[in-house]
């Protein structure tokens, strides 16, 4: 039986065994995402880097390029909520 490579096996041995971990790294993040909205887990989409779409609520945001919510964004978001209901 072979060796179960994941999701960067298709690379096979080209291009680096520290290139292939970093993309490893970055595959794991994006797949399995919570959409912020609607909190529906592998609806996220990427359209382009920092643009992310829900197949299910249909909501377009801006993140970060490979991951839809940054760490500074999870920290800012609840400030700007609290602003938001502050004008309102």
């Amino acid at each position: 039986m072979g060796k179960i490579t994941g999701p960067v096996g298709c690379y096979g041995p080209r291009y680096g065994s520290t290139i292939r971990k970093r993309i490893l790294a970055i595959k794991l993040k994006v797949k399995g995402q919570k959409c912020p909205k609607c909190y529906s887990i592998d609806t996220l989409r990427r359209e382009a880097a920092g643009i992310w779409i829900c197949k299910s609520c249909g909501i377009k945001f801006a993140g970060g390029a490979y991951i839809a919510q940054t760490i500074m964004g999870k920290t800012l978001l609840p400030e700007e909520l609290k602003s938001i209901k502050e004008r309102k």
